[in-house]
């Protein structure tokens, strides 16, 4: 068994809404963290309490560990960690209560490893949690879903609002989670420079519909944005068109091979992209 969590063609219809899921798929090895992005409103959120069956999918498989999860699979539940962007506890609790509480949830939880983390991120055990600032919130949730030695993390937007050092110390510990081989992150977010730095692989998500999954190596260094006139973009071939934006006297078109269309194309610039310009280019692009 190869991937911790795999999405196969899952579906997800509101009657209210015109918004859906549309067979999602990606699959996330072991040892890895995939960043998962989209513009407000793409799916991430729906995909990920379909995962974590809070809500029920209409179609397809998502396999955890190798495994359909059912609200019974409580030793599925054990293994996973999730952290929500927003309010993960009641104000009212200290984090000394919470760590009661959620020793009678989970089998697994280390109140030492939990109070350790207390400690790095100083954290107050004894305030209530909702004198904490935002920053304090993200990472006493994040200390939670580490202290009961899970083997997957879920984190819906777990970074945003937070400073660069705040950021920082916290993309330290989920680098230090997935040393274990058997330890895998889903990382929503849209901080791309965070994903930049840790995710091995990203998964882009726009209108309910996966439109790219890759390494991250691969989008770094394979694509890139080709600078080209409109006469120069009516002569390039299909294959080598993934999206293209049309500006006044450009065109942008963004490729999956730079090295390739560079040797095929030596007239036209060529620049590096990064994630942000990526996403752009697939969200606001068009198609051939």
């Amino acid at each position: 068994m190869d991937h911790i969590l795999e999405l196969q063609e899952v579906s997800k219809a509101y009657r209210r809404s015109d918004f859906k899921l549309d067979k999602v798929s990606f699959r996330l090895p072991y040892g890895a963290i995939m960043g998962f992005v989209g513009e407000n409103g793409a799916g991430k959120t729906t995909t990920i309490d379909c995962i974590l069956n809070t809500i029920r999918k209409d179609e397809g498989n998502i396999l955890l560990f190798g495994k359909e999860m059912r609200d019974e699979d409580k030793e599925l539940r054990e293994n996973i960690g999730v952290v929500y962007d927003g309010d993960n506890f009641p104000g009212y609790l200290n984090p000394a209560q919470l760590s009661d509480i959620m020793g009678g949830l989970y089998k697994q939880w280390d109140n030492g490893l939990f109070l350790d983390y207390l400690k790095r991120f100083r954290l107050p055990p004894k305030k209530k949690i909702k004198t904490y600032s935002r920053g304090m919130t993200m990472k006493l949730a994040i200390a939670a879903a580490l202290a009961h030695h899970p083997k997957l993390l879920i984190l819906d937007e777990a970074t945003s609002g937070l400073d660069p050092v705040m950021r920082e110390e916290i993309l330290e510990v989920f680098l230090e989670f997935i040393e274990e081989e058997e330890h895998s992150i889903l990382l929503s977010s849209h901080i791309t420079s965070d994903l930049e730095k840790i995710a091995d692989y990203i998964t882009f998500i726009h209108e309910g519909r996966i439109i790219l999954t890759a390494s991250k190596n691969e989008l770094a260094y394979e694509y890139g944005i080709m600078r080209c006139k409109e006469s120069q973009f009516k002569e390039m071939d299909k294959e080598d068109v993934v999206a293209y934006r049309k500006r006044d006297f450009q065109t942008d078109v963004l490729t999956a091979d730079a090295k390739k269309a560079e040797r095929k194309y030596r007239d036209v610039v060529i620049d590096r992209v990064s994630i942000d310009e990526i996403m752009v280019m697939l969200v606001k692009g068009e198609r051939l």
